[in-house]
């Protein structure tokens, strides 16, 4: 079976979400899907997006999570880990933490709990829209990773993770 064909974007933004740059890279996939074990299937790409960047970002956000998961370490902490940069994982629902979504007000919380540690937050980034799971990966805590991506979302979704999808769209579409 051939392994399937991944594009790495990584858009690289200023605090204000405004993107000043960015790298695609497309590649195979590393292994085999399997649960628990994206970052085998998808860190190599993405982390090779990284480093392709004009400049190392501060941080990183990733549409992964960070320490929500059953070994601690989601695709978000494992790629924060290879490359030596904070990381953030956004998601639209928690792996295995729970959690109640907060108030719906921009910026209100709602902590995500596993095993009796907070290891993320609901976040509102809009009023009268589903919230995001927020997630503390590499060397992040859950209040950080929650004013990072409330910092760069004036949308439902933070800026940086808008753009990564529409340049992972346009890759796909003149990959061939």
């Amino acid at each position: 079976m051939r392994p399937a064909i991944r594009c790495g974007p990584a858009p690289r933004c200023s605090g204000t979400g405004g993107c000043v740059g960015h790298a695609t890279v497309l590649g195979a996939a590393g292994a085999a899907y399997r649960p628990g074990l994206l970052a085998m299937r998808l860190g190599p790409v993405l982390a090779d997006a990284v480093r392709a960047l004009p400049a190392p970002p501060d941080v990183l956000l990733v549409d992964a999570t960070g320490r929500d998961h059953p070994r601690r370490a989601g695709l978000a902490t494992h790629l924060g880990a290879a490359l030596g940069i904070p990381t953030v994982g956004v998601t639209h629902r928690p792996l295995l933490a729970s959690g109640d979504w907060p108030a719906d007000r921009r910026g209100a919380r709602g902590p995500l709990i596993l095993d009796g540690s907070p290891v993320g937050y609901w976040l509102r980034t809009r009023t009268g829209r589903r919230p995001l799971a927020v997630h503390a990966a590499w060397r992040t805590d859950p209040d950080t990773a929650a004013e990072i991506v409330l910092a760069v979302s004036s949308h439902r979704t933070p800026a940086p993770l808008r753009e990564a999808r529409r340049l992972a769209r346009h890759a796909r579409a003149h990959a061939g």
